[in-house]
């Protein structure tokens, strides 16, 4: 008995002689990659993490969370467009989701920060964010009985400000979405996607959208300006300093309206879009992208396909679909 493999358009598989039975799929050769595997972390560190992601005395004001802007069930960011300080207040720029982040070069739509411990830093000691001070964090969750047990057994030295942060950081490392169908379909299960959806992909590949959103996170990667082919600002109006992007940290004018690229995993349960939640539905952030990014005129067609395609990338949290 011997296995051969046998090509067709896009798929690949073996088959092995003498039972008629196909073995596993090889996985497609694209320039997009399925998701890894969930990394095999500390469990006493992720549960921690968890917790301290639903604690509000993380917040100035007892009342803020992690999960009070990143909803899990909501495709890990917030159900308005600008989610509530600790002052009651909207902050300047749309919440993006929490799953596949850690998958992200950097953190925030800037990208000032490159690890998920410093996101957690800088997010809970924000004025316009949780409001907080380290040393009023540490205080109040070594005053509680279930927490100094928690640390103790994840961290030999307790509680301090880098224990949360590396808790948090490590739970959040876990929030993958996995077994969305086009990652099934790159793991060689091309029957998974309708033709519509497959040459929605080949769509997305040819009008150049692969030229930013592409790894393993499809986008998250590197850095892009918001207007490449037209002033999408000027277009908007009402501007503000918010918009000017990685220009507030370096004052570098090429970095004028520059952001990061933002992951497509999701897309479909994550609106609004870009980081002023100016688009509401995907069709008019598809526009967007098309007349600002891209400078093409797709046909309405072309247009549909891609957004078929776009929702394949919906992947899974907890065994459901997001």
């Amino acid at each position: 008995m011997s296995n051969v493999s046998i090509t067709f358009p896009g798929f690949v598989f073996a088959w092995c002689l003498g039972t008629g039975t196909p073995l596993a799929a090889a996985p497609l050769n694209e320039a997009l990659k399925p998701l890894p595997t969930a990394p095999v972390l500390d469990p006493a560190r992720v549960e921690l993490g968890r917790q301290l992601f639903n604690e509000p005395r993380l917040s100035a004001n007892n009342r803020l969370s992690c999960a009070s802007c990143h909803r899990l069930e909501a495709g890990g960011a917030d159900d308005k467009p600008f989610s509530l300080g600790v002052d009651g207040k909207p902050v300047a720029l749309n919440t993006p989701s929490v799953f596949n982040a850690s998958l992200n070069f950097k953190q925030f739509w800037d990208g000032r920060v490159d690890t998920l411990q410093a996101q957690v830093e800088q997010v809970v000691t924000s004025p316009l964010e949780m409001g907080s001070d380290w040393q009023t964090v540490v205080r109040n969750l070594s005053a509680l009985p279930a927490y100094q047990r928690a640390f103790r057994q994840a961290y030999p030295d307790g509680v301090s400000a880098a224990n949360v942060q590396n808790a948090l950081a490590t739970y959040e490392r876990t929030l993958l979405t996995p077994n969305s169908r086009f990652d099934r379909y790159l793991q060689g299960n091309t029957e998974i996607l309708t033709t519509q959806e497959k040459y929605g992909y080949q769509r997305f590949k040819d009008y150049g959208c692969i030229a930013c959103h592409q790894g393993v996170n499809i986008g998250g990667n590197m850095f892009q300006k918001f207007g490449v082919m037209g002033d999408y600002f000027k277009a908007r109006g009402n501007p503000l300093a918010s918009d000017l992007g990685r220009y507030l940290l370096t004052r570098d004018e090429d970095d004028r309206y520059v952001f990061k690229v933002p992951s497509l995993r999701n897309v479909a349960v994550t609106a609004p879009y870009f980081h002023d939640a100016s688009a509401s539905t995907l069709e008019e952030a598809v526009d967007v992208m098309f007349k600002y990014q891209l400078g093409r005129n797709p046909t309405e067609e072309d247009k549909d396909l891609i957004i078929q395609f776009l929702k394949t990338l919906t992947g899974e949290w907890a065994g459901k679909p997001l």
